[in-house]
């Protein structure tokens, strides 16, 4: 069996995976929900959803570096990866270990294209069109509630020490973009720049990310002090969090907007 990856790659496959390796914590919660956890044998030490998959299954490292022995030993018959969030280096030595299936997720769209795509891999495409439905639900009852509310600049960090912004293109500017919160981060050369205290009073509101850095309501208090423009703190996970979370994100970011 032949299946395109969303980078293009063919992935050939002998059977329907019976054990796979997860590099990437959304993708490893979307297995979840696709009926899929026992099928699960390995997961990085980020995927932290849900809370209690970790005490059951291999930890093989992180997003970035993975212990490829431990892999190995696990036999696994599919390796999941991400274009952003795992190297190309680490998926050319895993593909010696078993087919490696990578997403390229930078919008809704992609992410729609992602989950039914793994649902024809792994023999559960109803289960997944089952989730695309439900996204497809949730997204238009936003686009509805966020038609009259009137766009903000913004600027979403992800680190400090340096600041770190959310540029273009990525996953988390499109929800930015969905919640009318005009990026001030325009270049796209880098995905993730550093800025310059400067830009902080070129905007409406200031949005600090949850993670990876792990914003609190301290650095909110410390920042508008600061700087003077408005900081709210905002659940990085429902925003950069593609597959199953979106379902939950929508509703959240109606809460978000009743907030500001």
């Amino acid at each position: 069996m032949e299946f395109i990856d969303q980078l293009n790659n063919v992935v050939t496959l002998s059977k329907t995976p019976s054990r796979i390796v997860s590099l990437v914590p959304s993708q490893t919660e979307l297995l979840v929900d696709l009926g899929l956890r026992e099928n699960i044998v390995g997961i990085t030490k980020f995927c932290i959803h849900p809370s209690d998959l970790r005490n059951e299954k291999t930890m093989v490292g992180g997003t970035k570096k993975v212990n490829f022995k431990k892999i190995k030993a696990l036999k696994p018959d599919l390796i999941i990866c991400n274009k952003e969030e795992n190297t190309e280096t680490m998926v050319r030595q895993l593909e010696i270990i078993a087919p490696v299936w990578v997403s390229d997720v930078n919008t809704i769209a992609d992410c729609v294209g992602m989950i039914e795509k793994l649902g024809e891999v792994l023999n559960v495409l109803e289960k997944a069109l089952t989730i695309v439905s439900k996204i497809k639900k949730e997204l238009k009852e936003f686009e509805f509630f966020i038609e009259d509310k009137l766009p903000k600049k913004i600027l979403y960090l992800i680190w400090k020490d340096p600041f770190m912004a959310v540029g273009k293109p990525t996953f988390i500017d499109a929800l930015l973009h969905l919640n009318k919160f005009e990026n001030s981060i325009t270049d796209e050369v880098s995905r993730y720049p550093e800025i310059d205290l400067v830009l902080f009073n070129k905007v409406d509101l200031i949005l600090l990310s949850t993670e990876p850095y792990p914003f609190k309501e301290s650095h909110v208090l410390n920042l508008q002090a600061e700087v003077g423009t408005k900081v709210s703190l905002v659940d990085g996970e429902y925003f950069s969090w593609y597959g199953t979370r979106l379902i939950k994100a929508f509703e959240y970011f109606k809460t978000l907007h009743t907030g500001l």
